[in-house]
């Protein structure tokens, strides 16, 4: 045998073997969950917050909470990133709580006190069984879908399948395939990745009013992301550029609210940036 043919093979022998790695062993990269007990108590300073679990007909459990507003103008349904548990992301829900909003969050099969095997259809699956739950007591006119990072996907999908109030994507990926892509260029990524998450396909069949936010020296995924998605719809888009902003961030930014603010409002609006999520603890046992 030659030996630039050993080489060869060689070489194609590693490069399967890497494969059906990744292929098996993807969300450990993909996801960074954070587990929690049966007995942790969620605790919010001056939130009213509930807690709750969903079965599915599949046997799996998903954990969520429900902050409460006083007088509700409508719910957000805030489908965080691919980390930790929403035992941390709950911080976030003062930025909709303080503008007279209902929040609900769910941590993904796996996160926090959720459980079930998770894949892309199965998660996209308990998202929508959520959502229908949401809707049996609340109009879809009410309902806002806030996808965070990983979530944004998820939120794209769900309102391209409904009809809420509006869309508002953070930090979202033009498909989750083309981010993963920028690390392993050379991997038969279409064939192995079981979450592509083509957002792009999916915001196409959205009809309600789309907002995004991006910070603009985001290095995970990258700015860019954003002024593709804001393209396919842009009679119906709005993009809001995070100057300075990076992935991990923005709520750290005043421009961040301001612009959260007026798309909540339908208007620009002067902040107390002490109402909002910048200063707020992670939860804790009480």
């Amino acid at each position: 045998m030659p030996n630039w043919l050993y080489i060869v093979l060689i070489v194609l022998a590693v490069y399967i073997v890497i494969s059906i790695l990744l292929y098996y062993f993807q969300d450990y990269f993909l996801f960074k969950p954070e587990r929690l007990p049966k007995e942790f108590k969620f605790y919010y300073d001056n939130q009213v917050v509930e807690e709750y679990n969903l079965e599915t007909r599949d046997g799996a459990v998903i954990n969520g909470l429900h902050f409460r507003t006083k007088r509700p103008k409508g719910v957000v349904l805030y489908l965080k990133g691919n980390s930790k548990s929403i035992k941390g992301w709950g911080k976030f829900a003062v930025d909709f709580t303080r503008h007279s909003y209902d929040v609900i969050m769910v941590d993904y099969r796996g996160f926090g006190k959720s459980i079930g095997k998770r894949s892309q259809k199965a998660i996209k699956h308990d998202l929508q069984y959520v959502y229908n739950k949401i809707r049996e007591r609340v109009p879809e006119k009410f309902i806002i879908l806030y996808g965070r990072s990983l979530g944004s996907g998820f939120a794209t999908k769900l309102a391209s399948m409904n009809h809420p109030k509006m869309l508002i994507l953070d930090a979202p990926y033009y498909s989750l395939a083309k981010v993963t892509g920028r690390y392993m260029p050379f991997m038969p990524l279409s064939i192995i990745l079981k979450y592509p998450m083509p957002t792009y396909k999916w915001l196409k069949y959205v009809n309600c009013p789309i907002h995004i936010i991006h910070g603009t020296d985001d290095k995970l995924i990258p700015f860019k992301s954003s002024v593709k998605l804001s393209e396919i719809k842009p009679k119906q888009t709005r993009l809001y550029p995070i100057i300075g902003g990076g992935h991990k961030n923005m709520n750290t930014f005043e421009s961040y609210h301001k612009a959260l603010t007026e798309i909540i409002i339908g208007e620009e609006r002067e902040i107390d940036l002490s109402t909002t999520s910048i200063g707020v603890k992670h939860s804790y046992k009480k």
